[in-house]
């Protein structure tokens, strides 16, 4: 079974999936979900899913990560139909971003900072990106930097260091979007190797 990996994004066609062949295997991750009281219960977010006719469906955590199974959409033409279901059916607009499986395990052997994720991974983020920031922007936001912060992008990834923690940072996800111009969203070296082992474990 090829595996693909999703991420959703907060921000904002339509019917239900119907599969007929292959079945490629997907992860999702929603931005700003269950934080400054954008609030969006899992379950429902798995009950959608399946009534649209994905399968295999399952969260992981309650940031807003999801497993599922989709047929012949993928890519671009996957993530408007998310876009376009997630807001409708619940009421929460969002932006998607889509990764296959051999995307995501690069993503993971292409980490600059290997000895960050050994020892400090709560605080080493990987943000997917809607696309390939230009040089310039990724120069502005590196100059945008006021702490020790470190960051690193590597095709439509950025990866981020915090070491003196996230919370206080003033590298904020709103502006690593306002410099580089596109949308992102974040998740800590704990959780990007959670969900690549439940990809995993579900193409089994």
């Amino acid at each position: 079974m090829m595996l693909t990996l999703l991420f959703v994004n907060s921000q904002g066609v339509g019917g239900r999936v119907c599969y007929h062949g292959r079945v490629t295997l997907h992860v999702g991750f929603l931005r700003a979900v269950n934080v400054g009281g954008r609030k969006l219960a899992m379950a429902d977010l798995k009950e959608t899913l399946e009534s649209l006719g994905f399968t295999g469906v399952r969260t992981i955590l309650q940031s807003g990560s999801v497993v599922f199974g989709s047929g012949r959409k993928t890519g671009a033409v996957l993530e408007s139909f998310l876009e376009a279901e997630i807001e409708k059916c619940l009421r929460f607009g969002t932006d998607v971003l889509v990764r296959t499986t051999r995307e995501w395990d690069a993503v993971v052997q292409a980490n600059p900072f290997p000895r960050e994720a050994a020892d400090d991974p709560s605080h080493l983020l990987v943000l997917p990106l809607k696309s390939v920031p230009s040089a310039v922007n990724v120069a502005a936001l590196q100059a945008a930097i006021a702490g020790r912060e470190v960051i690193r992008a590597v095709g439509r990834e950025l990866y981020a260091y915090y070491p003196d923690g996230i919370g206080e940072s003033k590298l904020t996800v709103a502006l690593i979007e306002r410099k580089l111009d596109m949308r992102c969203t974040g998740r800590n070296w704990n959780t990007v190797l959670k969900i690549q082992a439940a990809a995993r474990e579900l193409a089994r």
